[in-house]
């Protein structure tokens, strides 16, 4: 009951802020009650004509922030990473259960425990062609995770990006192509690999109407190629991640 009544304490208190320095003083307050020392959260929204935004707010040391933003780190964290594999909030010691870790990639978590950041508790979020954010909470490289306040991490973590796309914004509505079920289906095969000919014996049509399917479908994306269609396609939800991973994925 009593870490019951702190997350619901602290998910309030963030919930209402309405500005990004208030976001910090509640995130700053909620790291240390929970047991932590550090904590950084990190939203970006894509957007159309230009109206992408993003939002980072953190207290780690400024020797590991300036090596992070200065060398663009955040393409090849494996924390990040790791968190577009992850429903759920996870520990960093376990990062290499959800994918496989380089050299590299062992020696910029190196180089971030000596900057002053040992083991962490990232919450990641995912809106497919919108937006992408994680909470993290973390203890200095001495520090014990404060294992028994996880759940609660997890939930304030979530509320806080909630907070942030709140005050970032979701963008304006931008309509995107529409596409006829057939050319839809046609899409659905090509990400599932199959070529134009395979695709038009599995839909009882000629592979001429297939490429003219597929021709149309780019030209309403107005991009150029078929990867870059299936891309928009996914993003959009015209298809769906599991359409194209549970139909090939081995048994």
């Amino acid at each position: 009951m009593k870490h019951f009544n702190l997350t619901e304490e602290l998910a309030h208190d963030i919930s209402g802020a309405d500005k990004e320095e208030q976001l910090f003083a509640a995130l700053s307050n909620a790291a240390d009650r929970m047991g932590f020392d550090l904590f950084a959260l990190a939203f970006d929204r894509r957007g159309g004509g230009g109206e992408g935004a993003s939002m980072l707010v953190h207290n780690y040391p400024d020797a590991w922030a300036n090596v992070y933003v200065g060398f663009d780190l955040s393409g090849t964290d494996p924390i990040r990473r790791a968190g577009e594999k992850s429903m759920t909030g996870f520990q960093w010691r376990n990062v290499d259960h959800y994918i496989p870790l380089s050299r590299g990639d062992r020696q910029l978590l190196k180089v971030a425990r000596d900057s002053g950041i040992g083991d962490g508790f990232t919450v990641p979020r995912h809106l497919p062609g919108e937006a992408t954010g994680s909470c993290s909470f973390a203890v200095a490289p001495n520090g014990r995770i404060p294992l028994e306040m996880l759940h609660a991490a997890e939930i304030v973590g979530a509320v806080a990006l909630a907070a942030a796309r709140q005050l970032i914004g979701t963008g304006s509505y931008i309509r995107r192509a529409a596409l006829t079920e057939r050319q839809r289906e046609c899409v659905l095969w090509s990400a599932r690999g199959k070529t134009a000919g395979e695709t038009a014996g599995i839909l009882g049509i000629s592979e001429e109407t297939v490429v003219r399917h597929l021709k149309i479908a780019r030209e309403r994306y107005s991009v150029p190629c078929r990867q870059m269609l299936i891309l928009c396609a996914l993003f959009d939800g015209v298809i769906g991640f599991s359409d194209v991973y549970d139909w090939w994925r081995p048994l």
